[in-house]
């Protein structure tokens, strides 16, 4: 990894506002229960330590967010995300420690979410947070999702406020994965100052913020480690084209070549049934072994789903290797939303 690769990576993104909000570097740290037990070699990068209000992925990606909110005199943040997004509650908590108000959009993306899913998780600490929530009934309509926000926003604006809106729809340039464009110059960083091998990175990939800037970062960097995305929204089809637009977006952003070409984008779905925040043995499997081995806790939505895949592909030989690096990005809270579904899973209290 040359300096002079660093380099342009660096001014390309200096381009953009950023704050400074999120601890970093996060740790990078060896599993080594947890990958005795699959027959690996398994390394972590921690951020789910980036700091701010249970840390996780999304502080980086904000961080962009709210540079551009504050270059342009915004007094108000709005937001849409699931019923237990760790999003909106990461743009919560970043609001207030910039002064913002901030307008959280809630959608129903789980089906038969339970009054503990409502209630709990995320959606407390929201309300600790002194949000103001709105509701969208549908779950999978981005581009109406994003309409009512600008409906809100127009309302805000008409009683004389400055709104800044977060968008979800792929249509708008992914300016929060310059949050993982900066990371991929970190965690190779980390991976040649430690000097072990590694074969393959697993991520979870939903929005495609964290897969895709990670993925162009290290390739502009010509650091050539596989990046396999582990859905947690999408089947593979769809989340092949959905990484590949986020790819494509962010190389004109940052106008650097973005990727080598379509066989560079790795999904595997096996363990996305039966859908977005829903769990499976796997994923309840995985949450299980990584806190008993490790002390690790994931969440049900995204770093378990994406935990399960990795264990699927180490069992069945699928790896590229066997040295796996894996991305945690943080969701904890959502495990309370979660406890009426795990704790018949992991046993019950003895008495």
């Amino acid at each position: 990894m040359s300096k002079d690769r660093i380099d342009a990576l660096e001014r390309a993104l200096d381009r953009f506002p950023q704050v400074a909000v999120g601890h970093v570097p996060t740790p990078l740290e060896r599993l080594g229960n947890l990958g005795q037990a699959l027959e690996i070699s398994l390394f972590v990068k921690r951020d789910d330590c980036t700091g701010l209000a249970f840390g996780g992925n999304k502080v980086r990606q904000l961080e962009f967010y709210f540079g551009a909110a504050l270059d342009q005199g915004a007094d108000t943040v709005l937001i849409t995300g699931a019923v237990q997004s760790n999003y909106v509650r990461t743009t919560a908590a970043m609001a207030g420690r910039f002064g913002l108000d901030c307008h959280i959009q809630l959608e129903e993306r789980v089906p038969n979410a339970d009054d503990l899913h409502r209630r709990s998780g995320n959606v407390l600490l929201d309300r600790l947070l002194g949000a103001t929530i709105h509701r969208y009934p549908e779950g999978e309509d981005e581009d109406g999702a994003d309409a009512n926000l600008v409906r809100i926003a127009q309302a805000l604006e008409a009683q004389g406020r400055r709104p800044y809106i977060i968008p979800l729809s792929p249509k708008s340039p992914p300016l929060g994965a310059l949050g993982y464009v900066r990371a991929a110059i970190e965690l190779a960083g980390q991976v040649d100052a430690g000097g072990f091998a590694v074969d393959e990175i697993i991520v979870p990939s939903g929005s495609a913020f964290t897969h895709a800037g990670l993925l162009v970062g290290l390739r502009a960097l010509d650091v050539g480690i596989p990046v396999t995305g582990i859905c947690v929204r999408r089947d593979a089809a769809r989340q092949t084209v959905r990484v590949a637009e986020r790819v494509h977006a962010i190389g004109e952003m940052l106008e650097i070549p973005a990727a080598r070409g379509p066989d560079d984008i790795r999904i595997f779905d096996g363990t996305l049934p039966p859908g977005y925040g829903q769990l499976n043995p796997q994923v309840i499997e995985a949450i299980g072994l990584a806190a008993r081995t490790e002390g690790l806790f994931l969440d049900p939505v995204y770093s378990g789903k994406a935990m399960a895949g990795l264990i699927a592909l180490a069992r069945t030989g699928a790896l590229a290797g066997p040295n796996a690096l894996f991305v945690h990005t943080g969701g904890q809270p959502a495990l309370f939303a979660y406890g009426e579904s795990l704790l018949p899973a992991v046993g019950t209290e003895p008495g």
